[in-house]
């Protein structure tokens, strides 16, 4: 079992395949996912990583919070999140920042996030009920629920009971999920289908739990590193560039054009 990602939805879009066909995926973009602590079996009694993503502000962060960002050495996080993990070996260092390549293509991925909240809905529209008679008989109450309760005894309405309220915004897992791409430079994964939550909403993206985890993803994960030297081009020397601009006024051709005068034209 490895630890997951904190992602945020980007959007949806689609992806072509090599054989022609368009597959309908969702962007899911990794911004500053971090390693900010460790849970033990002889502090806290299990493992596990928790994780920081994003940026926040400092105004919006509270002392005790801030200490504990800057005791592992990172910026101050949007999104905190745990993971389990299996035992002391699937633990990332702490000040790690997770890359994209955690997830491979083809690999199944279990997405929790919030639904999009619709705030307060009748009972047609959130339980998808039938409505009253729309004939004689009834007055102004056609998408009404309807009776509520029962006579006397029990004398009142039951838990759970089906009623207009609040809609949406509610904690779902979708599961079994594809990854169809990951772009390690950007720190993007692609995923195949919908997933819960609106755009710009944190995800939670983990390993299917019950699907056994592919061959050559990496374990314990997919780390960046930040003190790679990127090789860069070097500019040309300023005697360079002159040698070559020279070179390029050799090579110019000038072609000269006799114009004749008003009285040579006459003439002829």
């Amino acid at each position: 079992m490895r630890t997951g990602v904190i992602a945020k939805k980007v959007g949806m879009t689609r992806l072509f395949q090599e054989d022609g066909r368009h597959v309908p995926v969702t962007v899911l973009a990794l911004e500053g996912c971090q390693v900010v602590s460790h849970r033990t079996v002889e502090r806290d009694g299990y493992f596990a990583v928790q994780l920081g993503a994003g940026e926040a502000k400092q105004k919006n962060v509270n002392k005790p919070q801030r200490e504990h960002f800057a005791k592992a050495q990172v910026g101050l996080k949007q999104k905190v999140a745990e993971f389990r993990v299996e035992n002391e070996d699937a633990l990332v260092p702490v000040g790690a920042e997770i890359s994209a390549g955690h997830f491979i293509a083809g690999q199944k991925v279990d997405i929790t996030g919030h639904t999009q909240g619709k705030g307060f809905a009748g009972a047609m529209k959130r339980w998808g009920f039938g409505g009253l008679r729309a004939t004689h008989g009834v007055s102004l109450s056609h998408r009404s629920h309807g009776s509520t309760g029962n006579r006397q005894d029990p004398g009142r309405v039951f838990k759970g009971k089906k009623m207009a309220g609040h809609m949406g915004d509610r904690q779902r897992t979708q599961q079994n999920l594809e990854v169809v791409r990951t772009d390690a430079d950007r720190g993007l994964i692609f995923v195949k289908g919908s997933v819960p939550g609106s755009k710009n909403a944190w995800l939670l993206v983990s390993d299917a739990v019950k699907l056994p985890l592919p061959e050559g993803v990496p374990f314990p994960g997919a780390v960046l590193d930040r003190n790679a030297v990127v090789p860069q081009q070097e500019e040309p020397r300023l005697a360079d560039q002159a040698e070559a601009v020279e070179v390029a006024a050799e090579e110019t051709t000038i072609v000269e054009v006799e114009v004749a005068t008003a009285d040579e034209s006459k003439e002829g």
